[in-house]
């Protein structure tokens, strides 16, 4: 007797063969032979049928649809030499076996291929208009250092304190590279006017320090990134901020309930530097060219990376040379490299009593400048000495508006 599962399957799999029948008949003449709402119908019957029925009856029905698939591209190829009309038969004939066992599964992957057929003019455009060879060649060299080397790389600490780790230094590399390539196509995407800054911004919820030295190697390359890219620099520096915010509120509330006024006049700050920025610059510039070129620089990905391992193996240096006493400088220096760290610590140093709330205060402060002194000379030296000195206002008025707060309190 056949069971529910059967007739489950069946329904799913004519759906299939249904939908991406419709999609592929819309996509050709209606003169044109090719196979249509009624041959991927009836080939997701075959295929829930023929599963159904056992692995061999399957088989073999798979392979003489294959021949018939052959035998059709031989037939068109002369003036049509593209693939995905016959491929498209062998997908719905293998969704459609899936369906009697994995329905959502089966349904899903049917989704998805009718989208990508649909799809198919705004696909070719993206590959042979708006991605240009460089950046093809960009984007492997990512998802190399991301898939390949990066799970290659042993995830232990070399150092007696733990903080030079392969991994994450390796990491770091590719969040450099991809937080260049995130701006790139934002900025393609949303236009020369608010794609960097949107960029940054998004990119400072992981890493500040990348995406200003990523937005410094870009203006290097091209001065007129200049204006957007310190737009830019300064909205991670906000969304690293927003983060260091939350990270002291997490772990102390009375230290977050001491600096909410110092937070609040430190964002403002910056944020109103931001605004000034891109109003001037959206009134330059409103028309701009399409960005070309390559998404990032991976010596200067690498490059950056040491640097912030080198910071980090010296404060924990320090740290142990110093030892209780100089707790808060440690914390300080820390921040030069990594500042919600350095949030943590003295968020815990306080819960636990082992520094006053004054003394936490200021050294909350003390990280916020180690931080942005850090991140000035890292400005200078990835974007040169205009994109360093806007990004400097902003992150010193910010710093002023924090102090100005801690005063007021």
């Amino acid at each position: 007797m056949i069971d529910d599962s059967f007739f489950k399957g069946l329904i799913t799999a004519l759906g299939i063969g249904l939908m991406i029948g419709v999609v592929r008949e819309r996509r050709h003449a209606p003169n044109e032979a090719e196979a249509g709402i009624r041959t991927h119908a009836l080939v997701a019957i075959l295929g829930t049928t023929t599963w159904y029925l056992g692995l061999i009856p399957f088989t073999a029905t798979l392979l003489i649809i294959g021949a018939f698939v052959v035998l059709s591209y031989l037939r068109t190829s002369s003036r049509d030499p593209g693939l995905t009309g016959e491929v498209t038969v062998i997908i719905t004939f293998t969704l459609s076996a899936m369906a009697f066992e994995r329905i959502a599964i089966a349904a899903g992957l049917a989704v998805l291929c009718a989208i990508l057929i649909q799809a198919k003019n705004s696909i070719h455009r993206i590959g042979r208009d708006l991605i240009s060879e460089q950046e093809v060649g960009d984007s492997l060299l990512l998802l190399a250092s991301a898939l390949i080397v990066m799970p290659l790389l042993p995830d232990e600490p070399i150092d007696k304190w733990g903080v030079v780790n392969l991994k994450t230094i390796w990491k770091i590399v590719v969040l450099i590279m991809a937080t260049g390539m995130f701006g790139h196509i934002a900025r393609r995407a949303l236009g020369y006017k608010l794609g960097l800054p949107l960029a940054g911004f998004f990119s400072g919820f992981v890493s500040s320090t990348a995406a200003i030295a990523s937005f410094g190697d870009k203006v290097k390359r091209d001065p007129n990134y200049l204006v957007p890219s310190s737009a830019a620099a300064l909205l991670a520096n906000l969304s690293s901020l927003l983060i260091f915010i939350g990270v002291i509120a997490t772990v102390s509330n009375d230290l977050f309930q001491l600096m909410i006024i110092p937070f609040i006049t430190a964002t403002l700050t910056l944020l109103i530097v931001v605004i000034v920025l891109l109003s001037h610059y959206i009134k330059a510039n409103e028309d701009a060219a399409p960005p070309s070129g390559k998404f990032f620089k991976l010596s200067h990905a690498v490059i950056i990376a040491i640097a912030i391992t080198s910071v980090s193996f010296l404060s924990a240096w320090l740290n142990e040379s110093i030892g209780g006493v100089g707790v808060i400088v440690t914390c300080i220096i820390a921040a030069m490299a990594e500042i919600h760290a350095s949030a943590a610590t003295l968020a815990q140093l306080t819960s636990k009593e082992v520094i006053s709330l004054d003394m936490a205060q200021w050294g909350v402060i003390g990280a916020l400048v180690s931080s942005s002194f850090a991140k000035i000379v890292l400005s200078y030296f990835s974007g040169g000495k205009s994109y360093s000195l806007r990004v400097a206002i902003g992150l010193i008025l910010m710093l002023l508006g924090a102090t100005i707060g801690v005063i007021i309190t």
